[in-house]
């Protein structure tokens, strides 16, 4: 009798132990499937094989400049002002880089824009106005409109910040105020200005400098949720 007792207990214990499985395994996947921030809801295509990672170098220039150093590129706006003389000069010149990567002023011409800093860009015009069309006295300011990155999903503060150059996916980050508790590091997705899209593991490229991505004018980061 004893035996057929601890035999109904068993099967007792057992069926429990599968009612509550099924239960886990039902609660658990609708969990998983229903988190808002699905990172393949907000991006699509992103490439975790060859052209992800440390091979992204082919895909590094985005408008023709070296954004690393603030330099302008393609369709970027130069701003050159002019002051320092009381005869009548022009005041201001405001027009996109071209396509060849140059700009036209009056008097000198085209002038090559691609590739420099705005300091270089000054330093340039100013050396083909003076002497040759004003004095010494003649001042040239070179600046460029301003551009932005974004950063979005699981940080501290998702929003738009200034682009000031020399910018990585981690530094990114950090000055949208660090990865949030729910931030899933590993999986941080990148999108460039022209659309193409990498993975980048900041865990790993906190370590290896490869792998922490270059960041431009006008990318996008955005920084999925874990669910574990």
């Amino acid at each position: 009798m004893t035996k057929s007792l601890r035999s109904f207990r068993d099967i007792g214990y057992l069926i429990t132990l599968l009612l509550l499985g099924a239960l886990w395994l039902t609660t658990g996947c609708s969990l998983f499937q229903g988190g808002s921030e699905d990172p393949a809801r907000e991006f699509s295509d992103v490439p975790t094989g060859p052209g992800s990672g440390s091979s992204w170098g082919t895909n590094q220039i985005i408008l023709g400049g070296d954004p690393g150093k603030n330099s302008f590129g393609i369709d970027d706006i130069v701003i050159v002002n002019f002051s320092g003389l009381d005869t009548a000069t022009p005041t201001a010149h405001q027009e996109r880089v071209k396509d060849d990567g140059t700009i036209t002023l009056q008097l000198i011409g085209a002038v090559k824009a691609l590739g420099k800093t705005p300091g270089e860009l000054q330093k340039e015009i100013r050396q083909l106005y003076v002497p040759k069309y004003y004095n010494p006295n003649l001042n040239v300011t070179v600046t460029g409109e301003n551009r932005y990155f974004y950063v979005q999903g699981r940080v501290k503060a998702p929003n738009r910040y200034p682009y000031g150059g020399d910018l990585t996916v981690t530094k990114a980050i950090a000055a949208a105020g660090d990865f949030d508790d729910f931030a899933n590091r590993k999986k941080v997705v990148l999108t460039r200005a022209d659309g193409k899209k990498y993975t980048v593991n900041c865990i790993k490229a906190i370590n290896d400098s490869a792998l922490d991505l270059k960041v431009y004018p006008n990318d996008k980061i955005f920084v999925p949720q874990r669910y574990w």
